[in-house]
């Protein structure tokens, strides 16, 4: 699995978990839905690491635990 894809894939598992829709993470996190949708939906595959930040706090997660999974200690390695 790449990064990208694993990184859409734990925000939609945070996001179903939290039950929370992607206006109400927009709001909690002052990210635009418009960046929220193309990072889950492949139009942005390459979020950057405020973006994210901004997206943990608004899922009342750390960074630390948002990498904190099986999927990103196991990634392929990108070139």
């Amino acid at each position: 699995m790449d990064t990208y894809t694993a990184v859409k894939e734990r925000l939609f598992g945070l996001i179903g978990e939290k039950k929370i829709s992607v206006h109400a993470l927009a709001i909690a996190s002052s990210v635009p839905p418009s960046t929220i949708k193309n990072i889950l939906y492949g139009k942005s595959k390459n979020p950057g690491i405020v973006t994210l930040k901004m997206l943990c706090d608004g899922l009342g997660v750390t960074l630390s635990e948002f990498f904190d999974t099986d999927v990103f200690r196991n990634l392929d390695e990108e070139l």
